[in-house]
Parts: C-alpha cells; structure tokens; sequence
C-alpha cells in the first residue's frame, strides 16, 4: 500500500481519540480555556450524561470575529507566546475545539472585549459555517451537541447517563479547586444542581468541594525546598477512603494525576496507613515552568520533572514532618460513628416504671476509696523509653514494657471476700491529682476487658487501645534505635552476583553510598551485573536478587532507594506488633497513665502501625447531648 497525505478531517478525528475520550474530557477542555480567558463565572450545562449536550459558559475576555475561523483550526493558539519552556496556561496545545469539530455537532458564540457585538461559527464534521453576528452580551458560549455522532464506534465505548455525569462533575470539582476565585455552577435535566460560589480563600473552596469534614481532620501542609512549594490539607491518618478519588494533586494550578506524585503521597503515608485504605489530600505543588514538562499526555495528567527524586523527597517528607508535628489528633469519623450507634440504641430503651428510691436500710455502702501513688517515672512498672542516643535495639527489645500481670483471684463464696475484691479493683478508678487531667490524653480511670484504657480530660473523655498504643510507641523506638546510626551489615560468606542491565547496575553504584549505610554493600561487577557482599542484618535471610531488582526498579522511576527502609521498617514493626502488650493484660493505674504520658511524647502516636487508630476522644458535650442535658 503506498504512502498517502491524509487529509484534514481524519487527521482531526485521530486527534480527537486521544484527546476526546468521554464528554469529561471535553468539558476539561473548554472548562480550562474558559479559565484561561480569565472568566470570573463559568456555568456547565449538561445532557443525557454529556452525549446529547454539553454547554460551557463564561465571562471571559472573548474571541475577536477575525480570529474565530482560526480557533476552530488545528495548532492554532495564543497561550504559546514563550515557547514550551514558559508555559504559564492550562491549554497550549490548540487542538481541542477543532477535534471536539470532528466528532461532534460544535457552536461557538463569543463576543470579544470591547467589541460592538458578538458572533457565531458552526463546525459539523470538520465543515465550518460562519462567522455571523449572534446576541451575547459578553464572554464565550460553546455548545457541543451529539458528541461522536460521526464515529458511532465510540458511542458503544462510553458508560451510563449516570457514570458520565458523575465523571464531569469529578472534572470540574477538580478544576474548580484549582481556581478558588472563580464561580462554577454544574446543571441539567441529567443531575442535581451543584454550584461552587467563588472563595474567600483556598481553605474555604476545599471546604465546598470536598467538605467541612477535610477541614476539620485534616493538617496544614507548607514545605518549600530548592525553590519547590508544596502547600494544601492532608487528612490525618485516620481519616482515609476505600479508594483513590478523594485525592487531589496540582502542578502550578494544573489538575494531575501523576503516578510520582500518588507513589508519594502514598509514601507520607506509609508508616501511619493501612494497605488497603487510601489518604485524603489536597495538595499544591508549586515551582517553575521550566522545571516540568507538561507535554508529556494528550489530556495533560502526566507531568515530568527534572529532578523527580526532589519532588519526591519534598512530598513524603513534608507530610511526615506535618503529621509528627500534629500531635495527638484522632479522626472526628470514629467519635462520630459511636455517638450516633449510641443514640440509635438509646432510643429504642423503655423508661422505668418508677423513680429509684434509694438503698433498701442495711444496705452496701462502700468504704472511701483508697487514695493513688503518684507517678514516678523511675519506679513505674512501665518504663519510658531512653533517648535516641542511648538506645540500642537489643535494649528497646529487652526492656520489659510493664511489670508481670497480677496473678488471678481465687473464686470467692464469702461475702467478706467479695467485699475485699471490690476494694482491690477501686484501686484503678480512684480519683488522680487535678493536674493530670491537663494533659492531652488526661488522667486514667479504668481498664474495660483488659485492652481499653479509659481516661479523664478536661474536655471529656479519651478510650485508648492499650495493645495499638503500645505497638506503636515500641515501633518508634525501634526505628530510632535502628536508624539512629549505621545499621549493622551481615557479611555474606559467597557475595551474590545479580544480573542487571547496564543502566540499572549503574544508577545502582552511584547511590552505594547510602546503601551502605543501610547495612547494604555492593560493587560493580562487570558491566551488567552488581555483587553484593553485605546485607542489613535485621533483615535475616532475605532474597537479595529480588531485593537489588526492586531497588533498581524504584532508583529508574523516581530517583529514590526507598526499599530497602521500607522493608527494615516492615521487620521493626513486625517486631513492635508481637512484642508489645498484649490485649487482656491487666494494668495498674500507675502503669496506665506511663502509656498516656508516652503516647503524648511519640510522633504519629494516634494510630498504630497497621493505620488503626489507639484512641478515640469523646467530648464532655457531645455526652451530655447523649442524656439529654443539651
């Protein structure tokens, strides 16, 4: 078959497969030109999903009637002034409306800024008709009506009325996160209603779009490094989704979804996050045009960047600084979901027949409760942990968290002993100092089925899970014991010879350095292979091809060798989970109050290492709510 020029409407309907995928990609499009044109308003009009129509609004500066032909022609834009090194606008590319032309009924009315009227060009199937004057008072209206009526193949691959509706309106929830300031208004015979009114500020637009309960679980995130900003809301560890849609990611302004920037977020995470739970965030990178290549996706999700391993590091870092600096926060969701199970059961008791009377004469009054030791932390049954620069593995392993459990009552039938027995166990509800109930995580009063930890604050009351609790405390003084300084190396007897290709034994040998100082030691060995002499030795028997393969696989893509950390910290917190205490050990109250008082000095101390929370709080209002009281 010979060469031929293909000519103009099949170029422009291959075009449009890659940037027309759905009508969500179509409302990206024009959404984004509008906000390019500077438009304060922007409205959505939609149809039957975005197959039967779509019309995007704005009050932008308009198009002239000289330039009207030329914006529904391929490659031709005004965002290109400085090159694609300064690209300063969502769109560049000028591809958008003649291939939305090429598949789909196109109207485009605008009057530009300034002028006597407007005007109006069609485009159906490639044909353009006009311009011709058409009444607009101002801005731009583009319609788009029978979308992929011209390749009716394309019609079998889209979705449900209610599926694409859903995706348009994720497109502009994202685009309208991106411009605060700007007023977004979705509607249609095909939805609800839904309108973004222009913001004061960013904290108040993500509180419109993705919610008050973001704002209200979640910690600031502002980090800068080699000119690089990051800035936005990260949800606390504890407040995560089933999946990946409640995250949202921008690149100067540019809504993305880069798989560098999700691996890093994911990597913030890490230590604090179940597997199978996904973090909620909003975050905002910001550097210079130059330093990214946003020509790298037809639709523009994927960016590159220059130094990938920066961008990286500035992310998992920013986020494990903001969360250690946090605190003790738990999510508002778990205190939320046991008042309203609490109400639920409350409103189904039968009141009592008749008012409580009192004791019948002679009988049980209990005798005054014994009063509390107070706390010394040199005597305690529960030790806190030494500092980062005594503490060594072995001793983090040794060191007995809390004295032996007391040995278990005999059955008793005499009432004298059970009277005995109930004085025993007032021992941990008696009444602290007024002091200690201003700490954070206030002062104990019980332990309910020997793992909960119910505690006293000033503003209510803390439940915390004594066995998450604790497995965290001894996961961090595992990592800083292992950490701390070089990690001990095991000398391997035969070094182990892995096949590589030559660009990945070669990013590997730069970065040997730092390996080494993770226990891992290697050297080139020929030009497409690395020995390896050393391994961690926390580690233990580990399959080291799979190991050297993974590490180059991570160094090729984003520029980092996490893998290796990765894995020691998986060993400590394997070595946290079956070393601390354990659910159904019995703790005296002096034993109790030791874990609050180190839960307040460790970082991330909210949720343990498998993303469980180790407390929940519940507020003095909230129970009076509970009994009526408010």
């Amino acid at each position: 078959m010979p060469i031929v020029q293909l000519d103009e409407h099949l170029i422009d309907q291959i075009a449009a497969g890659e940037v027309v995928e759905r009508p969500a990609s179509v409302v990206k499009e024009l959404v984004e030109n509008a906000i390019d044109a500077g438009a304060s308003r922007i409205e959505i009009a939609t149809a039957g999903g975005g197959k039967t129509l779509l019309r995007i609004t704005d009050d932008g500066c308009g198009i002239p009637e000289d330039e009207l032909r030329l914006a529904v022609r391929r490659h031709c834009t005004s965002k290109l002034a400085g090159g694609l090194d300064e690209i300063a606008t969502l769109g560049f590319r000028g591809e958008a409306l003649p291939s939305i032309g090429s598949v789909a009924k196109l109207s485009l009315r605008s009057r530009a800024e300034g002028a006597a009227g407007a005007f109006e060009i069609a485009v159906d199937q490639g044909r353009c008709d006009g311009p011709r004057p058409t009444p607009l008072s101002r801005g731009t209206v583009v319609e788009v009506r029978d979308l992929f009526h011209a390749v009716p193949a394309r019609l079998k691959f889209l979705k449900s009325d209610r599926a694409e509706s859903s995706a348009i309106t994720d497109v502009v929830r994202r685009l309208a996160l991106a411009e605060p300031e700007v007023r977004f208004e979705i509607s249609g015979p095909d939805r609800t209603p839904t309108v973004f009114e222009a913001a004061r500020d960013m904290t108040e637009r993500i509180a419109q779009v993705v919610g008050q309960e973001l704002r209200d679980n979640a910690v600031a995130i502002e980090a800068e490094r080699e000119e690089i900003r990051l800035t936005g809301l990260a949800g606390l560890p504890t407040f995560s989704r089933g999946n990946s849609l409640q995250q949202f990611l921008f690149v100067n302004g540019r809504p993305v979804r880069d798989r560098l920037l999700v691996s890093a977020l994911r990597g913030g995470y890490a230590d604090v996050m179940a597997k199978d739970r996904h973090p909620v965030a909003v975050l905002f990178l910001t550097l210079d045009p130059a330093l990214v290549d946003v020509n790298v996706h037809p639709a523009k999700a994927d960016v590159r960047f220059r130094d990938p391993g920066l961008v990286r590091g500035l992310i998992v870092g920013a986020l494990r600084q903001a969360f250690g600096e946090a605190g003790l926060r738990s999510s508002s969701e778990g205190t939320a979901g046991i008042l309203t199970r609490m109400r639920a059961k409350a409103d189904t008791v039968t009141p009592a027949p008749r008012r409580f009377e009192g004791f019948a004469p002679g009988g049980y009054a209990p005798s005054a409760p014994a009063r509390p030791r107070p706390f010394d932390p040199a005597t305690a049954a529960f030790r806190p942990f030494a500092t980062a620069e005594t503490e060594t593995v072995d001793h983090v392993l040794e060191q007995p968290p809390f004295a032996s459990p007391p040995e278990p009552r005999r059955a008793s039938s005499g009432f004298a002993e059970a009277e005995t027995a109930y004085h025993a166990e007032a021992a941990p509800v008696t009444t602290p100092t007024p002091e200690s109930a201003a700490f954070p995580l206030g002062a104990a009063r019980a332990q309910l089925h020997g793992n909960y930890i119910v505690a006293e604050t000033d503003s209510g009351l803390v439940i915390v899970d004594q066995h998450a609790a604790h497995e965290r405390l001894v996961y961090e003084a595992l990592k800083q014991a292992i950490h701390g300084k070089g990690l001990a190396a095991q000398m391997m007897l035969i070094p182990e010879i892995v096949d590589l290709p030559a660009d990945d034994a070669e990013r590997l040998c730069e970065h040997a350095e730092a390996l080494q100082r993770l226990g891992l030691g290697i050297e080139r060995f020929g030009p497409a292979a690395i020995a390896v002499r050393e391994t961690p030795a926390i580690l233990g028997q580990t399959d080291i091809a799979r190991l050297i393969r993974d590490l180059a696989d991570e160094l090729a893509e984003f520029g980092t060798a996490d893998t290796i950390r990765s894995r020691i910290d998986h060993v400590a917190a394997t070595i946290a989970c079956h070393g601390s205490v354990r659910s159904g050990r019995i703790l005296k109250l002096d034993e109790m109050n030791a874990l609050l008082r180190e839960m307040e000095r460790t970082p991330s101390a909210s949720q343990c290492n498998h993303g469980r929370p180790t407390f929940i709080e519940l507020g003095l209002n909230d129970i009076e709510k509970l009994f009526g009281r408010r």
